[in-house]
């Protein structure tokens, strides 16, 4: 979603065009998942039981398909369009109604209460909202499981991307981004070489600034007036830049995916690089559709014109 507004695309027709580099990378990755464990077998060390885990949430929550309920509201008011902060909010909402209903105990925990059912609903959905949900079943890999998530939790988030948005902008403002980014595209000369450039800018900002929203940021806003000058769709570069700055992060240790999700399996980044067959996958494809012209998207000349005349505008 920062992709596409940043880039000026409409969400779901990001969506559209992301799936034909997703699912063929997809794929991709479960036929080589497939030929390995056909040719290498299972190599289990040592098989954790989660018997105890899964009869302790049993114990806790009331298990029912209708927790699954947000779920498909949120899928429902996706297919119709319904702009993705409205979607997001209802389904929240309507979550922590539900919970209130399906899950009293709990919630009358989590709020500690003793204001009455409907005092404590509305605290509760607001504390899980604002700061998280937080519980203390005794059991630890439930307990860090389950305690998490709220508005708070995602501000270090929402700096990070004001931060890399201003420091865009100062860059441009500065005439820096004009020196760094000009000579690349000038060695860009075809369509192909411009999608390599723009996956080389995206990935060696993973390396440099170890975060992947600068590296989706940065490239969306610098080569936003470039691809409108070519005649190329946003919806190019919005799918191109999160092919490349989403999905690679997690090969690089010192950025924050990778340091996370080598912290959440408790295998070192290097060791699962090499089984991360969608992370090479999904930007090699996006790079081959620009190399050959699949799938690549085009402006009209009036439509070229006018937008490369108001991006250039907003540029000085």
């Amino acid at each position: 979603m920062l992709t596409a507004q940043i880039a000026g695309v409409d969400v779901h027709e990001h969506v559209k065009r992301q799936a034909w580099t997703s699912v063929p990378a997809f794929l991709i990755a479960l036929i080589v998942f497939a030929i390995l464990g056909l040719v290498t077998g299972a190599d289990v060390d040592d098989e954790v039981s989660s018997a105890i885990e899964l009869s302790k949430l049993g114990d806790i929550f009331h298990i029912t398909p209708l927790n699954l309920l947000p779920l498909v509201l949120l899928a429902v008011l996706s297919i119709r369009k319904v702009p993705a902060v409205l979607a997001l909010t209802a389904s929240t909402l309507f979550a922590g109604v539900l919970g209130a209903f399906l899950q009293p105990s709990v919630m009358s925990a989590f709020v500690a209460g003793e204001a009455g059912p409907i005092v404590d609903a509305i605290k509760g959905i607001w504390l899980a909202m604002a700061n998280g949900f937080s519980i203390d079943s005794g059991i630890g890999e439930i307990d860090r499981l389950l305690s998490r998530g709220g508005m708070d939790s995602m501000l270090p988030t929402l700096w990070l991307i004001i931060g890399a948005v201003t420091f865009g902008a100062i860059l441009e403002q500065f005439g820096l981004i004009s020196r760094l980014i000009d000579p690349m595209i000038a060695a860009a000369t075809s369509t192909g070489r411009l999608f390599a450039t723009v996956f080389a800018c995206a990935f060696g900002l993973n390396l440099v600034a170890g975060d992947q929203y600068i590296a989706l940021v940065l490239p969306s806003k610098i080569f936003r007036v470039e691809f409108q000058r070519r005649g190329l769709a946003p919806t190019n570069l919005s799918r191109l830049t999160a092919d490349s700055g989403t999905v690679t992060s997690p090969l690089v240790p010192w950025n924050s995916c990778g340091a996370y999700m080598s912290a959440v399996l408790g295998v070192p980044t290097l060791l699962y690089v090499p089984y991360a067959i969608f992370s090479y996958a999904s930007p090699a494809l996006s790079v081959l559709y620009g190399a050959t012209g699949f799938r690549i998207e085009r402006l009209e000349a009036t439509a070229t014109h006018d937008l490369a005349a108001g991006a250039e505008k907003e540029h000085r």
